[in-house]
């Protein structure tokens, strides 16, 4: 019996599933759930709104630079809730293991969410494995559940958005779409490209602390990128949103690696970045909020909200507008 990869006796709830979780999981997750090995997580809610999400994570390649399936599984559903105006404190974490799956491997994804959960601030409360047939899992797949609580300064909504409004990015955008595809095409870009993944909440919570209802609206540009996410955003809130072409940051060599492979750095995915729609009374005060944070140094406004009916407008660099859409698919599948 190999005892450096997974079995399926690994899952069959005896003597390895519990040396596993043991191993594996017990000892680098520090939830009060995993600690007495419960079947479930009980605690007393904080006072207020509450919000959740779930996410499920099945990136290809599991690692790559800048992070992993683990720390994009934390980042992943404390940026949903953040973006919420929700203060996450609580996840869950489960896992589909593939058959023959590395337990080194997997050693080093769990450390990995370890570690991404303290940099949060949230606990990994509770999880559940699952050991499935070689084949039947591409190597291993994550679901995550994430808790938190509705932070009392925000009131966002895309009810809330008006004519007038600024569009802020908290930094340039493409660098996750892009490493991941130079790390699944063995692209030789001699490590310039790292993926931008990182836990939002706490830039979040400074912006939300500083402009309270200043701002309006804000989400993560995941899939379908910022071009995707503000397409979204103007069709739901009814109105235009016009960009400027020059003021979206875009770093040389995501604009110069899009280009060769024929993408639109504005539809490639993110994952640590987000947009926030602020009223233009507070936005140079978001602003310096945000670059003041390591998360938010190249912050840019980069458009405005205008009366309309949800149109997504590019202002270009040569002067010219353009109309953007949604993506007819994904340029690149499986990027989270």
């Amino acid at each position: 019996m190999r005892k450096d990869r997974v079995l399926l006796s690994h899952g069959d709830g005896g003597a390895l599933t519990g040396k596993l979780i043991e191993e594996v999981f017990l000892r680098r997750f520090d939830g009060g759930a995993s600690k007495a090995a419960a079947d479930s997580f009980v605690f007393d809610p904080p006072p207020g709104r509450a919000a959740i999400t779930t996410d499920s994570f099945v990136i290809n390649p599991l690692f790559f630079p800048g992070g992993d399936i683990g720390k994009l599984a934390v980042c992943g559903t404390v940026n949903d809730l953040a973006v919420s105006g929700a203060r996450p404190l609580y996840l869950t974490a489960a896992f589909i293991i593939e058959e023959g799956f590395p337990l080194h491997q997997l050693e080093r994804i769990a450390a990995s969410m370890a570690r991404t959960a303290r940099q949060a601030g949230v606990v990994i409360a509770g999880g559940d494995t699952k050991v499935v047939g070689r084949g039947q899992a591409d190597g291993l797949f994550i679901n995550t559940t994430g808790y938190g609580v509705i932070d009392p300064a925000a009131a966002i909504g895309l009810h809330c958005l008006r004519p007038g409004d600024l569009v802020l990015v908290n930094g340039s955008i493409g660098e996750h779409g892009l490493a991941i595809m130079a790390q699944r095409e063995q692209l030789d870009l001699s490590g310039q490209l790292q993926s931008d993944c990182t836990p939002l909440n706490r830039v979040i919570c400074a912006l939300l602390k500083l402009c309270g209802e200043g701002v309006r609206f804000m989400r993560d540009l995941t899939r379908g990128g910022l071009a995707t996410v503000l397409k979204e955003t103007a069709t739901g809130a009814g109105v235009e949103i016009v960009l400027q072409e020059p003021d979206i940051p875009v770093r040389r060599e995501v604009r110069g690696m899009a280009e060769m492979l024929g993408l639109d750095p504005l539809y490639l995915a993110n994952e640590g970045k987000f947009i926030a729609v602020v009223d233009e009374a507070v936005a140079e005060k978001a602003l310096r909020c945000l670059k003041e944070h390591p998360g938010g140094k190249e912050a840019a406004i980069i458009g405005r909200v205008n009366r309309g009916a949800g149109d997504l407008l590019l202002k270009t660099a040569l002067g010219g507008t353009k109309k953007l859409d949604l993506f007819a698919g994904a340029p690149l599948p499986r990027i989270c």
